[in-house]
This record gives C-alpha cells, structure tokens and sequence, in this order.
C-alpha cells in the first residue's frame, strides 16, 4: 500500500506539471491538426504529454505507459499507466474551460491510483484503490438521491456519431424523458468525477478508448459509484461503453438504454 501513495504523488507531481502547461497555451491560440472528421489535437496535448511521460519515466522506467497520442510505451513490468493529457480538446480549443488531464494506474489490469486534474479551476480529483476518493483534501461520495425523475445525468457523444446517430438519439431521449435533465460536458474523466463527488447522479456514454475513463472509474468506484456496461457487465477502461451511477439509479438507465 506504501508503494501506492508513492506513485499517487508522480501522479499527482505529473498532473500539477501537465495543467501548467495547458493553462499557458489555454488563453492562446494553440495550432489544431484534425485527427478525423470532428477529432483534435492540439500542440498543447503533445506538450502536455510529454511533460507526463517525462515524469512518469524517470520514476518509473520500467513501467509500461498507454497514452492517447502516443499509443503504446512498452515496459518490462506488471504497471501500466494509462494517460489522457487533455480531455476536451475541443472545449480547450475553442476556450471552454471544461477540460482536464488524466492519469491512471493498473498493475496487470487491476486498478491501483486515478488522477484527474482540471487546471483551470485548480480542482484535483485522486484516489487510491480501497481508500477512498477525494477532491483535494476532502473526502468525496456519490449523490444519495434514489429516483431517476431527480437525477441530472451527463452524457458524451463520440466522434463517429454520425455512424451511431439512431442508436444515440433513442438512448438520450429515454434518459431525458426520465431525468430531471442530461448534460453533455466533453469530458469523460470530469464526467466520471462529477459523478463521484454527487454532481451528476449518473453517466453514460459509447465508443470510448482506454484513456477517456481509466481514472476517472476509480475515482467515482472509490466514492460509492456501480459501473458495468450497457448490458450490466462489470466495466473495466478496455470496454468501449459504460454506465456509472450512484447505485439507486442504475437499473432505471439500464431500462433506458434498450434500444427498440
């Protein structure tokens, strides 16, 4: 457990370092190059990544790093850290100050320590497997309400929607006509996190990659959250879909997410 703490704090050390540099670039107009249609990247993702695995590797050598522009740095170890260096790209280019980086620990596919960090409102959000989930120094749980007609729920749209775009269409409209009302934030670790802290009492989204929810489940699994996919199996950051509620409310999504 002693080791855990210790790699929380590079986590933490590489997320504080990664949010300097986003907030330097986030005033200015950073250079945007499209990875597809409605997908991308920024010069401050490169740098912001760089900063983390520059971090990371030099505490860690032999760990393994999967990170969302990079891909893969093998390791000859059981650890994995798997990165986002700036979720909501797009809110940061266009100068919406809802983004964050994220930073996640497995060892051989078990979750150790989430990180997720949102620079612009200095918000750090860490936990470690089996302690807890918080927001700086203050501990954090999930929203105790138990009926889906109190829920607000936040959701994201992935960027191949166009091919999904019934399928989305249905599943958001059923959760909107049983919900106090669905938010779209364009940020999938924040999501996750709001979830943990009892902002939203639940998320969902489809075709997400490893880093988009590698840290942002352990915190919101620390704080009380069920997550599974859109058919109830148990979720782990590899699975392409998920469902993350307070616990009262998940069957009701479930239900929801039905398509007819």
């Amino acid at each position: 457990m002693e080791d855990n703490f210790k790699f929380l704090e590079i986590a933490k050390q590489a997320a504080l370092a990664s949010g300097k540099i986003l907030n330097s670039y986030f005033r200015k107009n950073p250079e945007v190059a499209k990875k597809g249609p409605v997908d991308i990247v920024t010069e401050a993702d490169i740098e912001s990544e760089k900063k983390i695995i520059e971090i990371i590797s030099k505490n860690f050598p032999n760990h393994s790093i999967l990170s969302e522009e990079k891909g893969k740095i093998e390791g000859s170890s059981e650890f994995e850290w798997i990165i986002d260096p700036l979720d909501g790209t797009t809110n940061f280019a266009n100068k919406l100050p809802i983004f964050s980086v994220s930073i996640a620990l497995y060892k051989n596919k078990n979750p150790l320590i989430g990180v997720v960090f949102n620079p612009y409102t200095d918000e750090l959000y860490w936990a470690v497997s089996h302690n807890g989930s918080y927001l700086g120094q203050k501990k954090i749980y999930v929203s105790d309400k138990k009926n889906i007609n109190d829920s607000l729920i936040v959701t994201g749209f992935p960027y191949n929607f166009m091919e999904i775009l019934d399928e989305l269409s249905q599943r958001f409209f059923n959760v909107l006509k049983i919900s106090r009302g669905v938010r779209r934030l364009g940020s999938a670790a924040l999501d996750l996190c709001f979830v943990a802290s009892g902002v939203f009492e639940g998320f969902f989204e489809q075709n997400l990659k490893p880093w988009d929810t590698a840290a942002g489940i352990i915190i919101a699994h620390e704080a009380g959250a069920i997550i599974t996919d859109l058919k109830n199996n148990d979720y782990n950051p590899y699975m392409n879909e998920i469902i993350a509620s307070n616990g009262h409310i998940h069957n009701s999504i479930l239900k929801a997410m039905e398509i007819k």
